[in-house]
């Protein structure tokens, strides 16, 4: 009995050690999240990559390699027939197939950047969600979404019908899940978040997620053999909290209480991709404290997504990692674009950045809580970007790009319109191509 409470007593005294900087929204910080833990952080360790550089390299490698051979940046990569024009080499990879809903795994093989070699389900069963319910956190029913993401062994999730889910309470995903949505219109609204806390190898594709709020916690069943006390949940869409491998395709987002996507605590080895965001003020938050140091893991790629209207700021907001910002189209924001604090290195490559009326919002980037003195050494880089209505980027540090003699540098930012053209979850028909 005294050596179970003496353990008891280590793992709440490791609960209030870290709970300042982690916030992990555990209300009972039991062994069980504590291996969790131990974990996540030697999966971060194996997942980083000590020569991100080459990361980057790869990733533009990738994009050119696509467009190359096209007179016109309208053209269609890898046109098959008149049904099918995929923009970028990720869509590439999977959307000319007829037969993509016989072939679903095959996405899997398409993650390109830091999240390369994310896999999610690609090893499990299908599993069919047809039951938009979520009432028993403790005894999820068969059949919902919540059961598919707690079970124990990789699963391919995909939905019967179109349907709208409100979560009663943060959704907690359990390693090796793929979320696909492609066949049916999926809504997550009105309810809580999704959390991918201290897992691995993940893909989310094709939801839609809005209007997502704080939500009390409670006992909530966070796989099949374990469930526990979780805290008010923060209301981001989707919470990446010290996980690795981590991919979001086509996902539209807007209108959540805290963040549309925060990645924290450690993350690592994550792509966000095809994505669409409106109106929301705290779009992306890459760390989540200045205290926090080891988040110097975190390496994060946001390629092909829109930033449209009604965005505010952070898009990302990023501390102490790598971040590869490629492609993109920021045609909307309010305050500012690319933020952030504790010397981040930030690649932005081939984006379009286009500034509101504002004469006091031009700038793209803003430094938190630091004097020049001390940005001025943070290696914040733009090359290949396009800034229209006055927009303009403020570069420091040192020039941090050592790219291989060929088809490192990023696509011109003039194809980033037609790039991004399908951003956002794609209408797919079976038996045609997306």
């Amino acid at each position: 009995m005294e050596s179970s409470n003496f353990s008891l007593l280590f793992f709440y005294v490791i609960f209030l050690a870290i709970l300042p900087t982690l916030q992990a929204n555990i209300g009972q910080f039991d062994h069980v999240w504590h291996r969790r833990l131990k974990e996540a952080r030697e999966a971060a360790k194996q997942a980083y990559k000590p020569n991100p550089m080459k990361v980057t390299a790869e990733f533009n490698t990738h994009v050119m390699r696509a467009m190359k051979g096209s007179n016109s940046t309208r053209r269609g990569l890898g046109k098959k027939n008149d049904e099918c024009e995929a923009a970028n080499p990720i869509d590439k990879c999977w959307r000319c197939d007829p037969d993509w809903e016989k072939n679903r795994k095959k996405l899997a093989d398409c993650a390109i950047g830091f999240g390369h070699g994310t896999t999610g389900g690609k090893d499990g069963k299908i599993y069919v969600v047809g039951d938009n319910s979520d009432k028993d956190l403790v005894n999820p029913k068969p059949g919902t979404l919540r059961h598919a993401v707690i079970q124990t062994e990789p699963l391919w999730i995909i939905f019967s019908r179109n349907m709208n889910i409100r979560l009663t309470a943060e959704l907690l995903i359990t390693d090796n899940k793929t979320i696909d949505a492609r066949g049916a219109n999926v809504h997550i609204l009105d309810g809580a978040q999704m959390t991918i806390q201290f897992v691995k190898n993940i893909i989310i594709h094709g939801l839609h997620i809005h209007d997502i709020q704080p939500i009390s916690g409670g006992l909530i069943r966070d796989s099949m053999s374990h469930y526990g006390v979780r805290a008010m949940s923060d209301g981001d869409g989707i919470s990446v909290f010290g996980s690795t491998h981590i991919w979001i395709d086509h996902v539209s987002m807007t209108n959540c209480s805290d963040g549309l996507i925060d990645v924290v605590s450690a993350s690592t080895a994550v792509t966000i991709s095809n994505c669409h965001f409106v109106k929301h003020n705290d779009v992306l938050l890459f760390g989540a404290t200045d205290s926090f140091s080891r988040d110097k893991v975190m390496q994060v790629t946001l390629a092909f997504n829109h930033f449209g209207k009604g965005l505010v700021q952070r898009m990302p907001r990023c501390r102490w990692g790598f971040f590869h910002i490629v492609n993109n189209d920021y045609t909307h924001w309010l305050m500012y674009a690319v933020g952030g604090s504790q010397q981040p290195t930030i690649i932005s490559q081939g984006n379009r950045f286009v500034a509101p009326k504002d004469r006091n919002a031009k700038e793209v980037t803003k430094r938190d809580y630091a004097p020049e003195s001390e940005w001025k050494n943070w290696n914040w880089r733009s090359e290949g970007d396009l800034f229209e209505n006055g927009a303009f980027f403020v570069e420091s540090g040192k020039k941090v790009t050592k790219f291989p003699k060929t088809d490192a540098k990023a696509v011109s930012a003039k194809s980033v319109a037609f790039l991004t053209k399908d951003a956002g979850p794609i209408k797919c028909i079976p038996n045609k191509p997306c």
